[in-house]
């Protein structure tokens, strides 16, 4: 069974995604005007959570892995440490993620 939306719902649903996105996007400008300083919990937000983000993909990451069978976590460990020696040395999170990504996926693929 189908289930079809009618084009009011579908205008209601448009509204509401737009809307969701321009506060978002719009209300960080609106609560810190350029004028004022930002608060001393905002900065420290700044700095703190990009780390526990990635802290908490990586446990995401090997949450599932089973450690004492098939290839016991090498593809998962080795494409970690790809990660953090490439973030360590270049400083770029871009980098970083999208080479142990590619390297765990030629890993699982190819050699494993």
């Amino acid at each position: 069974m189908y289930l079809t939306m009618t084009f009011m719902e579908r205008m209601i649903t448009i509204g509401m995604v737009v809307l969701g996105t321009m506060i978002t996007r719009f209300l960080p400008f609106l609560i810190f005007p350029s004028g004022r300083p930002v608060p001393t919990y905002v900065q420290y937000l700044g700095k703190v959570l990009p780390s526990a983000a990635l802290g908490l993909l990586v446990i995401y990451s090997i949450k599932d892995v089973n450690f004492i069978s098939g290839s016991h976590g090498v593809p998962e460990m080795i494409s970690i440490a790809i990660t953090a020696c490439l973030h360590i040395w270049k400083r770029n999170m871009f980098i970083s993620i999208v080479s142990g990504t590619l390297v765990y996926m030629f890993l699982i693929q190819y050699i494993f």
